[in-house]
């Protein structure tokens, strides 16, 4: 029951005797108004609640906020902004200064040494040395200047070498040393170009896709051919392994989508909606989708049990190349024909940012293992991003070629694979290239066929494997025999202002 229904039954009624109806009808009113003005008092007593605090404003919550953290963490602040400059400094190796105060100013040794110049600018004394006392010629004061700057700025700053220097001095990593890698085994099977690679999640086999149509199984030990799965009409441009079920996903330029199941080697179900050929796909780490990625502009987000098309992300206006899937957000990664790289929301189906950095076709993505980061590859330089905004971190610059694979594993070595056969391998957090390597297509092949169209680390990061244009797989590994004094860093740090694209 609520508190005015309580507080009705609590009113003493009027007495309803013969005195109250033979009493006048002006007393009546009277009465009546006395209990309903007290019936009004006692609602608005108990049923407003006093005992909360008023409802403020978001603004004046964040205002109360600034204040607050302001008085009780202004000296801590500060405190935190000097050690940070004062580390600059030291950084920088600048010298100390005092502003100046006027003639005969006593100045401490670590200050700026002064010009004395005749008001136009020209230098009459420019030793190292300042004199304690302003010089007349021509019975006028000469002002005093620093050295290369500038007397008529007001700020105690532009009296030091700070002004002079840029904001922040450039600064290059040192490389980590990485082994040299090597060829160990040319795998030969396919009757067309190998378009597709991937490693199955327990490291003891790989299946490739090829222009022949056909998708083969390799033991990842020995080389030797287990299995061949036809199906596709077409060519097959990708492979992936479920790291959650038995289940391999291919598609092809036939626009189908399969999924294999590998405990009866056979097609259990395919995705249809595609209007193009199957660029790529990938499979998310932790949910039961598939995303892929096709010649239409779209990469369309499916169901892996209903078959179902849970997205259509649509927003390139080429073909979309590579895809990438992560089990953070941005859940979904699309490189593109149209320059661009987009990062996509997979909760909401929408994009969240659109990386316009790139000046030509992106063709290749690479998720780092461990940072939170990734590399897009295109013919003018390889760059790397930061999850989850993003953020440019750098540019890898030398592999000057249409670049269709790029691989990384748990040691940071970036690999690119170029469309004429040539590899790079990179030092991930410094973005030196440590090796290059060309490959030779087999015999029987034209010197054009030297192409590399698709990558893959194993699962241990220690065998590359490569699917090339001259009908070959490709497998490298680390040298042993490659040591720190054999293979030395050739390393010459160069200042070069560091772009922001």
């Amino acid at each position: 029951m609520s508190i005015v229904a309580d507080t009705y039954e609590q009113i003493p009624a009027v007495p309803a005797d013969e005195d109250f109806d033979d009493k006048p009808e002006a007393e009546k009113k009277k009465l009546l108004s006395l209990v309903f003005r007290s019936v009004k008092r006692t609602q608005d007593l108990f049923n407003n609640e006093y005992f909360q605090p008023p409802v403020m404003p978001e603004e004046n919550d964040q205002l109360i906020r600034s204040y607050k953290r302001k008085h009780e963490y202004g000296n801590v602040i500060k405190k935190v902004e000097a050690a940070k400059k004062q580390k600059e400094d030291q950084m920088m190796a600048l010298p100390t200064s005092q502003p100046i105060i006027g003639s005969g100013s006593v100045i401490s040794a670590g200050a700026t040494p002064l010009a004395i110049t005749d008001g136009t600018g020209k230098l009459v004394n420019n030793q190292g040395t300042l004199p304690h006392q302003q010089q007349k010629v021509g019975g006028k004061l000469l002002p005093l200047v620093p050295l290369g700057g500038s007397s008529s700025s007001g700020k105690p700053e532009d009296n030091t070498t700070r002004s002079l220097l840029p904001s922040k001095a450039p600064m290059m990593m040192k490389p980590k040393w990485h082994a040299q890698w090597k060829l160990y085994r040319v795998i030969t099977g396919h009757t067309g170009w190998v378009r597709a690679v991937d490693v199955e999640p327990q490291n003891q086999w790989f299946a490739s896709g090829g222009a022949d149509r056909i998708i083969k199984i390799w033991d990842l030990a020995s080389g030797q051919l287990k299995l061949s799965l036809t199906g596709h009409i077409s060519a097959v441009r990708a492979v992936k392994v479920s790291p959650n079920h038995p289940f391999l996903f291919s598609g092809g330029e036939d626009k189908q989508v399969k999924c294999w199941d590998l405990e009866t080697n056979k097609v259990i179900r395919h995705y249809h909606g595609h209007l193009s050929a199957i660029q790529a796909l990938s499979v998310h780490p932790t949910l039961d989708i598939l995303v892929t990625a096709a010649r239409d502009s779209t990469a369309r987000v499916w169901d892996m049990r209903t078959k179902a098309q849970v997205h259509c992300f649509a927003g390139h206006t080429n073909t979309v190349a590579d895809v990438a899937c992560q089990a953070v957000d941005p859940q979904i990664i699309t490189a593109s024909h149209d320059n661009t790289v987009r990062l996509w929301d997979l909760a909401a189906g929408r994009s969240m940012c659109t990386l316009t950095h790139h000046k030509k076709s992106v063709r290749a993505l690479a998720m780092h293992p461990r940072l939170n980061m990734f590399a897009s590859a295109s013919p003018d330089n390889i760059k790397q991003w930061k999850f989850p905004k993003g953020e440019f971190m750098q540019n890898l610059s030398g592999h000057n070629t249409i670049i269709n694979a790029l691989s990384c594993n748990d040691d940071g070595v970036l690999v690119s694979g170029g469309d004429n056969g040539s590899i790079c391998f990179w030092d991930w957090r410094s973005g030196y290239c440590f090796q290059k390597i060309q490959t030779k297509p087999q015999s029987g092949s034209i010197e054009s066929e030297a192409g590399i169209y698709a990558s893959c680390f194993d699962r241990t990061g220690l065998r590359y494997i490569t699917a090339e244009a001259d009908k070959t797989i490709k497998m490298y590994k680390e040298d042993e025999k490659s040591t720190e004094e054999t293979n030395p860093i050739v390393w010459r740090p160069e200042i070069v202002k560091k772009k922001g694209y």
